[in-house]
């Protein structure tokens, strides 16, 4: 080392531990958690999941690269993720009681969340609504679709047909796991496969890709949104997307405008639609004078 080297590394260490002792007083300050280093540990693969209080079994090497692939794979998609945790609350509000209510373990509120995203979309191949059911599917389990009503989008009815979907499939395949993974593939594509490679178990199944990663995006959620700083998503309750109250009104007969029904609620055809989704086009057509609850808001607009 060369003469005076010691005395141009002494400025630079003394920086140094200003710097370091002044992040160390912002921290305190801001009075962060006692485990906020640990949070963020990189090692952040679960000893232990399950669903629907099946267990995962990780010892599997197979099983423990497909889960590894959804936790990367979703902790890496920064706005998706945190747009659903965002709206998770306003959603889950809606669906959790009726899972609950159906004796539906809650872990199926992550099949909505993979599903959708949470929000009303339509797949390339015409699922709709938050729950993604097909249209002769929706029929099949009492869901109203037509040019005017889909109650694909009304979330409490759409849960409830879900529920009795769930409930049939568990019923058929002794286990919850293979209820949701049927809910993918279709019950009787997972009957075949079970049948053909001589298993009773999703996790010893060969399936198609969609199907084999279905269970494990489930799972990767769940583990994220019930712990997400632990995958590096800070949210507060003040960031997730509020509750809207509302008032609920009942209509039994046709509504040739719907923009004038708005008006005489107070709000506008943009904000009934928002709270309706399942009125599909500008008037409501009902010979039957069958009994409709439109949701109102009271706020928020």
């Amino acid at each position: 080392m060369k003469k005076g080297t010691n005395n141009i590394h002494k400025p630079i260490l003394l920086i140094g531990i200003v710097v370091i002792s002044s992040l160390f007083i912002f921290a305190s300050k801001l009075e962060l958690p006692a485990d906020w280093i640990t949070r963020f540990n990189p090692n952040y693969f679960p000893a232990q999941i399950d669903f629907a209080g099946e267990s995962v079994p990780l010892q599997i090497a197979d099983v423990q690269e497909r889960l590894d692939r959804e936790l990367l794979v979703n902790k890496h998609l920064n706005a998706s993720t945190l747009l659903i945790l965002k709206r998770a609350r306003r959603a889950f509000a809606v669906i959790e009681p009726i899972l609950k209510k159906n004796g539906i373990p809650d872990d199926f509120k992550y099949v909505a969340v993979i599903e959708s995203g949470l929000l009303n979309v339509v797949s390339p191949a015409g699922a709709k609504g938050i729950w993604q059911f097909m249209p002769d599917t929706a029929k099949e389990i009492g869901l109203e679709v037509n040019e005017n009503i889909d109650e694909r989008y009304h979330l409490e009815k759409a849960t409830e047909a879900a529920c009795t979907y769930f409930l049939k499939a568990k019923g058929k395949f002794g286990n919850w796991t293979l209820a949701a993974a049927s809910y993918n593939a279709g019950g009787m594509g997972i009957k075949k496969q079970l049948e053909i490679q001589k298993v009773t178990n999703y996790y010893d199944l060969l399936l198609n890709d969609e199907t084999s990663r279905y269970v494990f995006r489930i799972l990767a959620l769940k583990q994220i949104m019930q712990h997400p700083e632990q995958y590096g998503f800070l949210i507060t309750k003040e960031e997730q997307y509020k509750i809207v109250k509302t008032k609920k009104i009942v209509i039994d007969s046709s509504v040739t405008d719907l923009t004038n029904l708005a008006i005489q609620q107070g709000i506008n055809y943009k904000v009934l639609k928002i709270h309706n989704p399942w009125l599909r086009t500008t008037k409501m057509v009902n010979p039957t004078n069958k009994k409709y609850e439109l949701e109102i808001p009271l706020e928020g607009y």
